[in-house]
């Protein structure tokens, strides 16, 4: 087996300390961005190790200069077919190992320092499509309330909607998360960056979740239990994003046939468009739908506006006007992989 040098333990230990240590407590605890931290690094390994021949007696610093993660961005595009957003998330995840590496090694900050000179990739706007007025209808029609699941889907989609939340949010909310007894009722959402809002409920979505919730969670239901939860694990594990990506696939090919608005390659992403879109119609200050969304900034709200100046795009449907329907009751690899050697 190939002997490692100092340099690569020490470069290997830095990589795992950065993933298990430092992005957790410093970063996020959001276990997407931490994922997002340890794609780009596998990747890279993986580039170094498989384009590049880098054995782990050849792993030193020079594997992270300017020139290899220009190289290793141009393999994302043209092996991967990554897009220039997703190349530049990637980079930007290099860049913040680096400078980590750097605050520990001081030796090694010109790596990060080189880094910053790449140039971003260009980025084309994409154009988002949401759902018409008849499109909304059609999929709160498509489930079939007779079913429990049809219920739950029911349920799950008018609160999407309502909120404009990802999809993400509404699986993460749990009981105590709602408060739909007041005079006022609204969801507590814990979006990107554990990011609090609250964000209000109409009558009906609120109709929709306190029957799901009576049906399926009791009279006195655990606050700490999921909303939506998984049928595997009960109450406290959470329904996953692909379990409901399959479903929104099935209710989506439904509602299509008696509604071509509705695509067969529907996601949820496409009801938070239609939310932020209709808010935008009924005249909801940009500032205020920034906030109900959870954004960041004001620029990424802002490319919802596409949505409504194009004429072809009507109106979106309010929770008040769609045609309700009643719910009833109810981490080891091989040892002489560089990769291996780092810990991915």
């Amino acid at each position: 087996m190939t002997k490692a040098s100092k340099v690569a333990i020490a470069i290997a230990r830095y990589i795992h300390t950065f993933l298990t240590k430092y992005v957790p407590s410093q970063k996020s605890r959001s276990e997407h961005t931490l994922k997002g931290y340890t794609n780009a690094i596998s990747l890279y390994i993986k580039f170094l190790e498989t384009n590049k021949s880098v054995t782990i007696d050849k792993f030193d610093a020079s594997c992270f200069e300017q020139k290899m993660i220009e190289e290793w961005l141009q393999w994302l595009s043209d092996s991967r077919n990554c897009s220039p957003g997703t190349c530049n998330n990637r980079l930007a995840s290099i860049r913040v190992f680096l400078k980590y590496l750097g605050q520990q090694d001081i030796s090694l900050l010109y790596l990060y320092e080189s880094a910053s000179n790449i140039l971003r990739r260009k980025e084309f706007k994409k154009r988002i499509s949401g759902l018409s007025k008849n499109g909304v209808k059609a999929l709160l029609n498509a489930p079939d309330v007779t079913t429990v699941t049809g219920r739950r889907d029911l349920t799950l989609i008018t609160t999407a909607y309502c909120t404009a939340a990802r999809i993400d949010e509404v699986l993460s909310m749990k009981i105590s998360h709602l408060n739909l007894d007041g005079k006022k009722p609204f969801i507590t959402f814990i979006g990107k960056g554990s990011k609090i809002r609250t964000v209000p409920l109409l009558p009906k979505a609120v109709a929709h979740l306190q029957k799901y919730i009576k049906e399926q969670h009791g009279e006195n239901p655990d606050r700490n239990a999921y909303v939506f939860y998984s049928r595997n694990t009960g109450s406290c594990g959470k329904l996953s994003q692909m379990a409901v990506s399959k479903r929104l696939r099935h209710l989506a090919a439904v509602a299509h046939r008696s509604c071509e608005d509705v695509p067969l390659d529907f996601h949820a992403h496409q009801l938070r468009h239609a939310r932020a879109s209709h808010w935008l119609d009924e005249g909801v200050n940009i500032v205020q739908i920034s906030f109900l969304l959870g954004h960041a900034s004001l620029e990424t709200t802002m490319v919802y506006l596409d949505i409504t100046t194009e004429q072809e795009i009507t109106a979106m449907a309010t929770l008040e006007n769609e045609n309700d329907k009643k719910v009833t009751k109810k981490w080891k690899s091989d040892n002489c992989s560089l990769a291996g050697f780092c810990g991915l």
